[in-house]
């Protein structure tokens, strides 16, 4: 029998909705058809909470809140959209676009990417900040996949759901501040990680163009992110997944 849930009041933006005491803030406005943008969050793994995009304003409360990271409470209060949150969250996208060489139209992904629809949906249409365009590799050294530093955001997804949904743990974060980076084992190419089991669920949690497949080109790279969410679901209740369901 399904544990019984218990729901408490919050309010989004003014408006009355009804959240349950187990759920993020994040997880409460989705469900409640409220959009709040984020990348490193992925229904089905960890929470990461390290993009900060998806950041919202409680009552009494003079800090930024992450939605994902924090819990609801029964009577919250929870801004979603203000001036300040706006500025934050186009500054955040600004960021990370200078950071990167996040040049969308020769991107394998243009079109099909969550930070570019993340940057078109916060109001993001240019960026104030200088850009780093730091040289970084590309391994193409995987039979099937191809590993482009220079598009990686670093939100983790590919870490978590290899770690905590396929179980290899071929990837972790090396380095630190900008000299930060996803890498294979103990930094080895891709194609020489004995543990990777082409599976390809890191490529298919990848939010931007940063992991696609080998003969991609501009625009043609479609990553199905919400199959984690189906196969993490299909875990927690024991349930194999039918042959039709695949990467």
């Amino acid at each position: 029998m399904p544990e019984r849930r218990t729901a408490v009041p919050v309010t989004f933006d003014g408006e009355d909705f009804e959240a349950y005491d187990d759920e993020s803030v994040l997880q409460a406005a989705r469900r409640n058809g409220i959009a709040i943008p984020a990348l490193c969050y992925l229904e089905g793994l960890s929470v990461w909470g390290g993009c900060r995009v998806c950041v919202v304003e409680v009552a009494e409360d003079h800090r930024l809140r992450p939605a994902c990271a924090t819990p609801v409470k029964a009577d919250m209060e929870i801004k979603v959209h203000t001036p300040r949150l706006d500025s934050y969250r186009k500054s955040i996208l600004e960021l990370l676009f200078a950071e990167g060489n996040h040049v969308c139209a020769v991107c394998v992904s243009n079109g099909r990417c969550e930070l570019q629809d993340t940057a078109v949906e916060v109001g993001m249409d240019h960026v104030r900040y200088d850009q780093q365009a730091p040289a970084r590799k590309v391994d193409a050294s995987h039979a099937k996949y191809v590993f482009d530093h220079n598009r990686c955001i670093l939100c983790t997804r590919c870490v978590r759901v290899c770690d905590e949904i396929e179980g290899a743990h071929v990837w972790d974060i090396a380095e630190r501040g900008a000299g930060s980076e996803i890498i294979a084992e103990m930094d080895v190419p891709w194609g020489d990680a004995k543990s990777c089991t082409w599976c390809g669920k890191c490529v298919a949690a990848c939010p931007t163009g940063s992991l696609f497949y080998h003969g991609k080109a501009v625009g043609e790279m479609e990553h199905s992110a919400d199959i984690i969410r189906v196969l993490a679901s299909a875990r927690g209740k024991g349930e194999w997944l039918s042959p039709e369901v695949s990467l």
